[in-house]
């Protein structure tokens, strides 16, 4: 499905009520004041669709004042977010190139998004081992100013070093599921020998007693998956520090056409994908090749200032204005 309109037309506001009402949250506002319509006391995302072979309806409701609810197949679910291990949707936007040009902490949380949907028995696993690290964070301090003994570390060291240890294997193997597509689908967008890397290794009891002593002056767990990067690659040159802009955009597109793959193949059905302004800049060769590679398969959602801009044929073709979605 190709969306075209000019700038500012609501292109975008179209892509995030697809995703909000099927994952339960914008891609990019961070409250509900900022989603709802301005002057409005409320905003509604109603959708119809099919979830691999099984109808589904889902239902959000958003106010700047009240907690977000929603329903899925007329049941309310207990939080709006529950949407997102019932239906699977990938977006790429123009700020998500902060996967490759951020820090480690956008980095390390992408996969563990990634990782929840590969294993979504697993998708608690980032959490539960946040959870560890700070109450061991918080022993640490309590420990420092003589409010604690040492011994109520030794419980969440092991809670660190084990939950720790099962969220480094379940991220390498997240990453091994999906390099050989990424590094395919980059290839083919023009980003040549791209490779995928986890940096880090499984925790240990001596590594984290190691740096007790540090530890306790800083009041932080100093060794563990927390910490950990994964390294973005093309032709030896790492992507965050000399890869240009659009390099590192045909690397984000990459990373979620890959994820699209890799969960068709798992779950036997293609996931819906949203691409938000991601023709702008790719020269006609890569447009081309782009097309390609969206084409024959799941859904996918493009958003472009004009139609002419990518090189086939949609199957259905939206045209937004100001106000209004008609079908082109």
């Amino acid at each position: 499905m190709l969306v075209s309109g000019p700038n500012g037309a609501g292109k975008t506001n179209l892509l995030e009520a697809l995703h909000m009402g099927t994952q339960g949250f914008s891609p990019r506002a961070r409250s509900d004041a900022q989603i709802v319509r301005f002057g409005a006391e409320a905003g509604r995302v109603r959708l119809a669709g099919v979830n691999a072979t099984t109808e589904f309806e889902a239902d959000v409701v958003l106010s700047p004042r009240e907690a977000r609810r929603a329903r899925l197949n007329g049941s309310a679910l207990r939080s709006a977010e529950q949407l997102r291990h019932e239906l699977r949707t990938l977006v790429f936007t123009p700020d998500r190139l902060a996967v490759v040009k951020g820090g480690p902490t956008t980095r390390r949380a992408y996969v563990d998004r990634s990782l929840g949907r590969l294993f979504p028995s697993r998708a608690s696993l980032p959490v539960e081992y946040a959870a560890a690290v700070g109450q061991r964070n918080a022993a640490l301090r309590r420990i420092a100013v003589g409010a604690s003994s040492a011994d109520a570390l030794s419980p969440w060291t092991d809670a660190v070093v084990t939950l720790g240890t099962a969220l480094v294997a379940s991220r390498r193997e997240t990453i091994d599921l999906l390099a050989p597509s990424f590094a395919e689908y980059a290839g083919r967008l023009g980003l040549v020998a791209a490779t995928l890397a986890y940096e880090g290794e499984e925790p240990t009891h001596d590594d984290v007693e190691r740096r007790l002593e540090r530890d306790l002056e800083r009041g932080i767990t100093g060794a563990g998956p927390h910490l950990h990067d994964i390294r973005l690659e093309a032709d030896g040159r790492e992507l965050r520090s000399y890869g240009s802009q659009g390099e590192q955009r045909i690397c984000v597109l990459a990373l979620v056409l890959a994820e699209g793959l890799t969960l068709s193949e798992r779950a036997g059905s293609a996931p819906l994908i949203l691409l938000d302004d991601v023709l702008s800049e790719l020269d006609g060769e890569r447009r081309r090749a782009l097309a390609e590679l969206i084409s024959g398969g799941g859904q996918t959602v493009v958003t472009v200032t004009a139609a002419a801009a990518l090189p086939i044929q949609p199957d259905q073709l939206l045209v937004v204005s100001p106000g209004t979605v008609g079908v082109g």
